[in-house]
């Protein structure tokens, strides 16, 4: 019988080296969590009562923790795919020298994040700093930083901080999972504050990194992508041997994977409303992944409604972050503002950004809001604010319990412009106000309608004070292939009206036409990222100059233009739209629809022109050429 016995073992031992073995473990995974430190809208987050808010490290926590014990020995790895400041109110909490998002999640047990364009809101500097108070200067903490294609110079204090390149995790199973991260082009294109910080090429720096995972034993390799879910694809096509790709960055939510080139491909949403869960498989014969989910009946995304009970340990920090912002906000707005959670404004309806590149109804409130304070901070009338999608982070969605219906938390409404920093280093971008031309108007004009056909939506841009109908298609003759460089054509801008009125602006008569070519002066005012790119265009594009002045058409450095309290702070964007909403109490009609300040009327676009000119050109060469031949042939 012992013989027998023996027999089997040997037998099944045979047999599993022969047809391998499948070795289980679960990834999970979340990304563009933006300190999102509590469940989103705070404004129906109420612990005594069931709501509707998703989010929040506490109940993330709560999951990972129940996922883990439900697992039991079988692995549970945790990452993310980076962009974990930056957007909510708490990211300011790092200008005043805190690292509650990192030092959270080193709690909860993640095991890498990689680095986004967010990251570098407040510079290389801030970002170092950052990491060396949550302990990468001069130790290993248990959660990695991994970012395989970021050059970081010798010069920044950066360098110093343990930011690895990948690893590879050697699971309690024996699988050996291989990490790397990626910040792709596109996402570090947003990233201004970035400085002397420049990225590898993903694709080389790619394989390179898949190569040597792979020769020091990686079973599985999974790629921790800032990129967006297009770059995503192309990587899963042009770098082979990647078996996962965790991305992050486009704000995209896979409710099942997407497969390219066999490479499994998540994204799972932002702001911690989910976490990604992908159950796992790794056959040590054929060395491949396979998915469990559906067989398992597992969701691929866990949501972190209020069925998940918080953490009380993370919760606690919350709090902490909670009261430390609380103070922040009360003091730099001179006690005009009070606690996150203070009901701020009343409505009856939504502000959204419900549509891109073109004019949407928070547009219209936050350039109001920054059109009207900013007269009154200045001690000057602003007649038109300027404000660029991709600096309006979110909507005024107003509460819908009993208790909040109609309410709008202060907390959500910081939410909606809180990115950035000013000169001096302290949180939100300033206001900045300067003196236009009338023709620079037309030029301004111009560049967002030429710039948000190039780089995205993020840069279409919302005024205040002014309605325009303008033609895409003339913006441009073409982009020049491959370099994705526009000519300009400078045509797109058909009428310009400026507001005359005070106030909300409306659909009055209150109306006077600018002319393209005057030479009026104007005062304008904008945020501090937005006036760092304006100028840039007319170095390259000299007819489109735009110069910021004073009222005395005196040239002013973007420095100058930044706008001040009595105390010598900075103004902050946020300010003027959290004191705009205390002014008006209760949400006005107006902000119930567009006002048709940004109208599109298009024809037929320049580029279709410039394309059939480039066809003709090519056709008369060929013919050319063929008839050269033939004369040869003859001769």
């Amino acid at each position: 019988m012992k013989k027998i016995s023996t027999f089997l073992v040997f037998l099944l031992l045979s047999i599993s080296i022969i047809w391998g073995e499948e070795k289980k473990f679960t990834i999970l995974n979340t990304s563009d969590e933006h300190s999102t430190l509590n469940p989103i809208p705070l404004t129906d987050y109420l612990k005594s009562v069931p709501n509707p808010t998703l989010g929040g490290f506490a109940r993330l926590a709560t999951k990972v923790q129940q996922i883990r014990q439900e697992k039991g020995d079988e692995p549970v790895v945790l990452l993310s795919s980076g962009d974990i400041m930056g957007g909510s109110p708490f990211a300011w909490l790092i200008l005043e020298k805190k690292s509650f998002e990192i030092e959270i999640m080193q709690k909860i047990g993640y095991q890498a994040m990689t680095i986004g364009n967010h990251e570098f809101d407040y510079g290389p500097d801030g970002l170092s700093n950052y990491l060396s108070r949550a302990g990468y200067e001069h130790s290993q903490p248990n959660m990695d930083v991994i970012i395989s294609n970021l050059n970081i110079p010798d010069s920044l204090h950066l360098k110093k901080i343990k930011i690895l390149p990948y690893k590879i995790y050697s699971l309690s199973n024996g699988v050996k999972l291989g990490v790397f991260g990626i910040q792709g082009a596109s996402s570090f294109k947003l990233a201004p504050s970035a400085g002397d910080v420049t990225i590898f090429d993903q694709f080389e720096v790619g394989n390179q990194t898949v190569e040597k995972l792979r020769k020091e034993g990686a079973d599985v390799i999974a790629m921790l992508s800032h990129s967006g879910i297009e770059e995503d694809r192309e990587m899963a096509k042009k770098i082979k041997g990647i078996d996962i790709i965790l991305g992050g960055h486009d704000h995209i939510q896979t409710p099942e994977p997407i497969y390219v080139n066999n490479t499994i491909i998540v994204h799972p949403s932002y702001y911690l409303q989910y976490v990604g869960q992908l159950n796992l498989s790794f056959d040590t014969e054929s060395k491949k992944v396979k998915l469990l989910n559906n067989e398992l009946g597992k969701e691929y995304l866990q949501k972190l409604d209020d069925s998940v009970k918080e953490d009380s340990t993370i919760a606690a920090i919350v709090q902490e972050a909670t009261t430390e912002l609380n103070q922040f906000i009360n003091t730099y707005s001179g006690g005009k503002l009070g606690e996150i959670s203070d009901n701020i404004i009343t409505s009856k309806f939504n502000v959204k950004k419900d549509a891109d590149f073109k004019e949407t109804t928070i547009g219209n409130f936050v350039t109001d809001a920054m059109r009207i304070i900013g007269s009154k901070i200045t001690k000057d009338k602003v007649d038109i604010a300027i404000q660029g999608n991709g600096v309006i982070r979110a909507d005024i969605i107003t509460g819908t319990l009993d208790s909040t219906k109609e309410k709008f938390a202060l907390y959500d409404l910081l939410t909606t412009v809180g990115l950035g920093k000013g000169p001096n280093n302290t949180a939100g971008y300033p206001m900045v106000s300067s003196y236009l031309t009338e023709n620079e108007i037309f030029n301004l004009l111009e560049v967002t309608a030429m710039l948000s056909q190039v780089y995205g939506d993020m840069f279409f841009l919302q005024f205040s004070g002014l309605k325009y109908t303008y033609d895409p298609g003339k913006a441009m003759w073409m982009k020049i292939p491959f370099i994705n460089t526009p000519i300009p054509a400078n045509k797109a801008v058909k009428s310009v009206f400026l507001y005359t009125g005070d106030g909300v602006q409306d659909n009055s008569d209150n109306y006077i036409e600018l002319h393209r070519g005057g030479d009026r002066l104007f005062h304008v005012v904008t945020d501090y990222y937005v006036a760092q790119f304006l100028p840039m265009v007319g170095k390259v594009l000299p007819k489109l100059e735009i110069k910021f002045k004073d009222k005395n058409k005196k040239v002013i450095t973007l420095e100058e233009s930044v706008v001040h309290q009595d105390n010598g702070s900075e103004y902050k964007i946020w300010q003027a739209v959290a004191e705009y909403a205390q002014e008006l109490k209760n949400m006005p009609d107006t902000y119930a629809a567009t006002q048709n300040r940004i109208v599109k009327e298009e024809g037929i676009p320049y580029k279709l022109w410039s394309y059939t000119l480039i066809a003709l050109i090519f056709a008369g060469i060929v013919l050319l050429i063929r008839k050269l031949i033939k004369r040869k042939k003859m001769k």
